[in-house]
C-alpha cells in the first residue's frame, strides 16, 4: 500500500491512499488543479482514482470535490448526513446524484482490493467519519477533526502500519491568539480539534513495534507550527505511559502547501 498527503492543514486536506490496483482520495479540500499536480508527482492521474471518500462537509475537506467529480465522473462516498449537506452546498455546483454513494459508520465496504472501514468521529459536522483502509494484510488510517478521543476511537486505530493523525493546535497559542472567543471554544471543545498534546497522548495508545510511519496533519496555520507540533507530540510519546521513545518511530509532518513524502508499506 501507499500513503501520501497531497495537502493537510486547516486550509485544505487531500490524502492519497493506494493499493496494488486501487487508489482513492480521502477528501478533496484543495483545488482540482493542485490535486492533479500532486497525483502527477506520484506518477498517477485523476483517472487512476477509484473514488473520493469524504470525511465531512467542511470547506477545507471538499473545496475541489465538485470539479473533480464532474470532470472525471468520480464516485463520492460519505454518510447520509454528509451527502445531504453536500447536496445543499451551492458552491460545489451540481453533482450528479448517481455519483453519491451512502455509507454507514462501522459498516465496512470494498473498492477493488481495498477494504474501507468508516468510523464515527467527534466533530461539529452533520455526520462525520474517519477512514481505516486495508489491503493485503496492511492498514492505514486518516484520522483528523477528532474533537476528542475515547476507547471507540482507539479501538478503530489499533494495529495500523501507518497513520495520518491530527495535531491541530498548540493550546497556548490558540488561547493567546486573535481568534474570537466563540471560535476558540469551538476548537477546544469536544467536537473541535485535537491539540498537539492530545495527539501525542492518543498516539501513545496506538504505537506498536511494527508501526512504520506517522504523519501529523491538519495543523492550524494560525495556532501551530510544524516544529512545535513535532516537538510536542514526540515529547508526549517519550514521556508517556508506553514502552517507546519517539526516536523509535518515523514521525513527520504532513505539509500544508507541498506534497509530503509517499510511504510504501
Amino acid at each position: 500500500m501507499k500513503l501520501c498527503s497531497i495537502s493537510s492543514g486547516s486550509s485544505g486536506n487531500c490524502i492519497y491512499v493506494g493499493s496494488d490496483s486501487t487508489a482513492v482520495l480521502v477528501d478533496a479540500g484543495i483545488s482540482g488543479k493542485r490535486i492533479e499536480a500532486g497525483l502527477n508527482t506520484l506518477d498517477e492521474t485523476t483517472r487512476d482514482i477509484s473514488a473520493i471518500l469524504v470525511t465531512h462537509e467542511h470547506n477545507d475537506h471538499i473545496r475541489g470535490l465538485g470539479v473533480l467529480a464532474r470532470r472525471y465522473h468520480l464516485p463520492i462516498y460519505g454518510t447520509a448526513g454528509t451527502i445531504q449537506a453536500l447536496k445543499g452546498m451551492t458552491a460545489l455546483g451540481k453533482i450528479p446524484d448517481e455519483l453519491y454513494h451512502e455509507i454507514r459508520a462501522d459498516e465496512g465496504f470494498t473498492l477493488g482490493d481495498l477494504t474501507i472501514h468508516p468510523f464515527r468521529i467527534y466533530h461539529d459536522a452533520a455526520e462525520p467519519v474517519a477512514y481505516r483502509l486495508s489491503s493485503g494484510g496492511r492498514s492505514t488510517a486518516v484520522a483528523t477533526d477528532l474533537g476528542h478521543y475515547d476507547d471507540y476511537i482507539v479501538g478503530n486505530l489499533q494495529g495500523l502500519d501507518t497513520i495520518l493523525l491530527e495535531s491541530n493546535h498548540d493550546v497556548r497559542m490558540l488561547e493567546a491568539g486573535g481568534y474570537p472567543y466563540y471560535l476558540k471554544r469551538r476548537i477546544l471543545g469536544d467536537e473541535g480539534h485535537l491539540s498537539n498534546e492530545t495527539a501525542g497522548q492518543l498516539l501513545c495508545r496506538l504505537l506498536h513495534d511494527n508501526m512504520k510511519k506517522i504523519f501529523l496533519g491538519h495543523l492550524s496555520h494560525e495556532n501551530n507550527y510544524e516544529a512545535l507540533a513535532l516537538e510536542t507530540v514526540c515529547a508526549e510519546v517519550t514521556m508517556g505511559d508506553n514502552p517507546y521513545r519517539s526516536q523509535d518511530f518515523n514521525i513527520s509532518i504532513a505539509h500544508r502547501d507541498v506534497i509530503s513524502e509517499a510511504v510504501d508499506f
